[in-house]
């Protein structure tokens, strides 16, 4: 048993590096190999909740001392995020069900690192008030049910839409992903939240292996190699909660 646990948080610290190093917060990543290790939903959720407001807060204040964030796009997606958020986070949902809908939302990723390159639009489209406004609550909601910020499906739509470059996008996915993250987590505190000492301790070395990996990402490590493991992984946790009983 010890040694089930050493091996996880070693790999736990190595896909938070990974993440970090191509400029990802990760909550998707560590609730992919905690799938991979049979955790429980209960603990998946509120851990990966809780990192992601360390790891975007961080990314955020990057971004937004570099003059990236558009209050006027992200405003939008906020106030229909932020009580679907809320109310997801208060959903107690059923673990082969919580497990089939994480299996899908990580192919999300998956495509993206395999299948499209990270381009920055030519022509930029106005961002649709109404439109952000269904596309942040539909976000929104599913993050508070599942456990994560977000991020992973707004920017690929933003990106998609091309209404903002991607530091643009970065900045504004970051505010979103703590705004979701800060909403589930009440909504999970309100219906008895307790945290645990395996919990404090995923969150640190997550954390770590955070850090570490946005230092050494910035001396170009090759991120199409970086993007392919990342991908691997999480293609290996959707088929195991897909397509597996355990």
């Amino acid at each position: 048993m010890q040694e089930s646990f050493l091996l996880f948080y070693i790999l736990l610290f190595i896909v938070a590096f990974l993440y970090a190093s191509v400029g990802h917060g990760g909550a998707s990543g560590y609730l992919a190999l905690m799938a991979i290790f049979a955790i429980s939903p209960a603990v998946m959720k509120p851990t990966a909740l809780l990192l992601n407001l360390f790891v975007s807060s961080t990314s955020f204040i990057q971004f937004y001392r570099g003059g990236h964030f558009k209050w006027k796009m992200f405003w939008p997606f906020a106030a229909a995020s932020i009580p679907l958020s809320f109310m997801g986070g208060t959903m107690a949902i059923e673990s082969a069900a919580y497990k089939k809908i994480l299996g899908v939302l990580l192919l999300i990723p998956v495509i993206r690192f395999f299948f499209f390159e990270d381009t920055d639009p030519k022509d930029f489209n106005k961002a649709s008030i109404p439109l952000s406004l269904v596309i942040g609550g539909t976000i929104g909601l599913l993050s508070g049910m599942i456990g994560i910020g977000g991020g992973i499906i707004l920017s690929p739509v933003i990106l998609l839409l091309k209404w903002a470059d991607q530091k643009k996008t970065a900045a504004i996915s970051a505010a979103f992903i703590f705004v979701n993250s800060l909403a589930g987590l009440a909504g999970q505190l309100i219906k008895g939240l307790y945290f645990n000492a395996d919990m404090l301790t995923f969150v640190s070395i997550a954390f770590l292996g955070g850090i570490c990996g946005a230092y050494f990402g910035a001396l170009k490590f090759p991120q199409a190699v970086l993007k392919n493991v990342l991908a691997c992984v999480l293609a290996l946790a959707a088929y195991k909660l897909l397509f597996t009983q355990a």
